[in-house]
């Protein structure tokens, strides 16, 4: 495969990934603003932890004076100033399919461009408050449409191994800053931990990723922010997990290196990661430091990204 064919597939696939991720991460500050008043009081920056989990807020401050709901919405949905509003991630998808129509299934490429022709429908008064919530799930269908076609009509070829890594470099990724955020960031300062506000923001965090009810299933316990990371970190059968990520990762790679006949620094870098995370202990992350433990996942998982394109890509 020709190394631009492969990177429209990797980007595609990242780029429809981002908006949904982008869907999800709007959904947790909508929910959080719209907590209840018997939960407490929050520090009201849950808007302005959608743009740092989303990677956007210096861009957001050179357009906005101030991170209100009506402006955090706008820029991350349709702002010509964001290079990755949700509105530009279905654009560049389609771009890049575009670009490989011919390794693209007929479903796969019906899914993406739909997607594309229903977000151009899409006027100022849909992405409104009230509005938002149908319009975020709408989103996460369209992504989940992209995604189903791929896994169910493509080939089990090059083609489809490269559009895997770009969703779970790009999932891995966004779990990561979700669950940096709300544990660094978005807790008042004088909240209580395990209080009302801090049950309501993970229950939040949960639905987001839609992993409340696995929550349950696994644990049978009361939400607790270290069962929660132990969950979206450590847990393999958790498909947006870190671990999960990186066992999909490492196999996708590994089958890229045993067709082209050798491995490379993406393989050795995903493989590090995947034992770090498969022989890790929620216990000792915390203890050396959930914050830090994330950032440097952060910071790994764009080295992996990096690699994959130096030895793939260009």
């Amino acid at each position: 495969m020709l190394s631009r064919d492969a990177d429209s597939l990797y980007w595609l696939s990242r780029y429809v990934e981002r908006a949904e991720n982008i869907a999800r991460i709007l959904d947790v500050a909508y929910r959080l603003a719209s907590m209840p008043a018997s939960y407490g009081e929050s520090n009201g920056n849950e808007w302005e932890s959608a743009l740092a989990t989303a990677y956007a807020l210096d861009q957001f401050n050179e357009v906005y004076s101030e991170a209100t709901p009506e402006n955090v919405i706008e820029f991350l949905v349709h702002s010509e100033a964001n290079p990755v509003s949700i509105r530009k991630c279905f654009e560049l998808a389609r771009q890049n399919a575009r670009a490989v129509r011919g390794s693209l299934t007929s479903e796969m490429w019906e899914s993406i461009n739909g997607a594309w022709l229903d977000m151009r429908r899409f006027r100022a008064r849909d992405f409104s408050r009230d509005e938002l919530p149908h319009f975020l799930s709408w989103v996460k269908e369209a992504s989940l449409r992209v995604d189903g076609s791929a896994m169910r009509t493509m080939l089990r070829s090059d083609a489809y191994w490269f559009t895997r890594l770009g969703v779970y470099i790009e999932r891995a990724d966004n779990t990561a800053r979700v669950l940096d955020v709300k544990y660094h960031v978005l807790l008042p300062r004088d909240a209580e931990v395990g209080g009302g506000i801090d049950y309501y923001q993970w229950a939040a965090i949960l639905r987001s990723v839609s992993a409340l009810v696995s929550y349950q299933w696994v644990y049978h316990e009361n939400l607790k922010p270290w069962l929660v990371a132990d969950l979206l970190i450590l847990k393999q059968e958790m498909p947006r997990s870190l671990t999960a990520c990186y066992a999909e990762l490492t196999r996708r790679l590994d089958e890229i290196s045993h067709l082209y006949g050798r491995a490379g620094p993406t393989q050795r870098l995903a493989r590090q990661t995947y034992a770090k995370l498969a022989n890790g202990r929620i216990e000792d992350i915390f203890q050396n430091g959930l914050h830090e433990f994330l950032q440097d996942f952060i910071a790994d998982n764009n080295r992996l990204g990096a690699a994959i394109t130096d030895q793939y890509l260009v």
